[in-house]
């Protein structure tokens, strides 16, 4: 049956929309720029996200040659730890406070402080970028605006609530950093006990994908379509892991940005005791443990963005390079080693190609390590890692991954988040679940597969790696879990 699924994504810089079919085809897209300011990073408006949103919605659906009453659906992704206090009216007390607000540091350490001793399980670690954090830096700060609270909600949840005027309701992903207990499904007492943010203030949480109400009927008539299921949403790097296709137990996603950040699906929950791996809850009740590290492909960037075409090009003829190195653009690392005195490094006597192959093998060796230390401390098998960002366009790159990793290596051809919001609002609309929506949905652009005889040499070059990271005190001998 022919059917179409819209998904929107609240980045920090603009509003994404996209149409996509039952096939997985992306029919058609907009995005509007917001109006930022110097204050964006710490504040935004979300009355100018959703007229950017609506603008979006409208540019899209005015461009489509569809039978529109056939979109089914539409799901919300945005940033993770972002918060808004809403009123009586249903209007925000205060702009946005966005996750990458710093203004909340010291709030953080208080609510991490409560967390351990009143509730030490699920995530802990409430820094500035946390909503949990937000909500109490804002309740110490403006006492008077937190009297006329009704809800607090998060930036996905705005959007999604005026799609369908159903205020109040947000997800496990956008819960879990606002203190929200994943495992047993509560908000722990010690949030209104010890941070005053009183627990009528708190938000009903559902699994990801739940539909929670059907499109406002006059937004349905400016919109020129039918009262669309709305679901909830979910955070924006999970609604990349699910464009990835990493959504089944054994699946894991790495995407190469800036950072390198890897995604996966468990049976168990993964318990780090480091801090260096936290968990989401699946919506079908599975786990999504993750972690991000500062080493990434900002390297790329600073020292090699002229011409890469041709790097990439003397990289085949290069590899393996038997050379270490490890290109840590600023100075420590918190996954999927915790050491704060790290430090890049390379071969002093490379050529500028050869150090260009030999970072991207760094990258490769730290992958592995990150997911050996995942398999350790879970106990399950990784079946097969999907890949996303920047670095995933270099096929070179690809295949130095899939032979230091041992595993096949599968690209996605549409991996916006936006796309992973518009399957996520398929979840519960048209497929059984997420798991069959992603099956379904998801097209294989690229699979690269192991060579035995390389990804030997591979091996013997990652116990150097290894070994060069024990010599400089990065991580103890006893930390190797291959």
């Amino acid at each position: 049956m022919e059917a179409y699924f819209l998904g929107i994504d609240i980045g920090t810089q603009g509003a994404r929309v996209i149409l996509l079919d039952n096939n997985g085809g992306v029919v058609g897209e907009a995005e509007e720029i917001f109006p930022l300011s110097d204050s964006s990073r710490e504040e935004q408006s979300p009355q100018d996200w959703w007229l950017s949103c609506l603008k979006s919605l409208k540019k899209l659906l005015a461009e489509v040659k569809i039978d529109k009453s056939k979109i089914l659906s539409v799901s919300v992704t945005s940033t993770s730890g972002t918060v808004i206090p809403i009123d009586k009216n249903n209007e925000p007390l205060h702009n946005a406070i966005m996750y990458s607000d710093k203004r909340s540091a010291k709030e953080g350490e208080v609510c991490t402080k409560a967390a351990l001793k009143f509730h030490n399980k699920g995530f802990t670690a409430f820094g500035s970028s946390s909503g949990l954090a937000k909500m109490y830096w804002f309740v110490q700060n403006y006492p008077a605006k937190a009297e006329k609270i009704q809800t607090w909600i998060h930036a996905a949840d705005y959007v999604t609530a005026k799609l369908s005027n159903v205020w109040g309701i947000t997800d496990y992903t956008n819960a879990f950093k606002s203190g929200y207990d994943v495992s047993d499904y509560f908000w722990p007492e010690y949030i209104s006990t010890e941070l005053g943010i009183k627990k009528e203030w708190l938000p009903q949480v559902v699994p990801s994908g739940s539909v929670i109400g059907k499109l406002d009927e006059k937004l349905a008539n400016e919109l020129g379509i039918n009262q669309i299921s709305v679901t909830a949403g979910i955070t924006d790097g999970c609604a990349s892991q699910i464009a990835s296709g990493a959504i089944k137990l054994g699946d894991w996603n790495t995407t190469i940005g800036t950072t390198l950040v890897i995604k996966g699906v468990t049976k168990n929950e993964i318990l780090d005791p480091e801090g260096r791996i936290y968990s989401h809850r699946h919506p079908l009740g599975y786990w999504m443990p993750g972690g991000a590290s500062n080493t990434g492909a900002d390297w790329v960037s600073e020292e090699f963005g002229n011409d890469l075409k041709q790097l990439n090009e003397s990289a085949w003829k290069l590899i393996p390079t038997g050379k270490i190195s490890y290109p840590l653009m600023q100075k420590g690392e918190r996954f999927p080693i915790l050491a704060p005195q790290a430090y890049g490094f390379e071969d002093g006597n490379l050529s500028f190609e050869e150090r260009f192959t030999a970072n991207m093998e760094g990258v490769a060796y730290l992958e592995r390590y990150a997911f050996e230390l995942i398999h350790h401390l879970s106990g399950e098998k990784i079946n097969v890692v999907y890949t996303a960002g920047g670095g995933s366009k270099s096929d070179a790159w690809l295949k130095i991954r899939a032979n230091v990793l041992r595993c096949p290596i599968v690209k996605m051809k549409h991996v916006s988040g936006a796309v992973g919001a518009a399957i996520l609002a398929s979840s519960s609309t048209y497929f059984e679940n997420l798991v069959e929506a992603v099956k379904a949905l998801t097209i294989v652009e690229k699979e690269v597969f192991t060579d035995d005889e390389l990804a030997h040499k591979y091996d013997i070059y990652y116990k150097e790696f290894l070994k060069t990271f024990i010599e400089k005190g990065f991580i103890k001998r006893e930390e190797i879990y291959a």
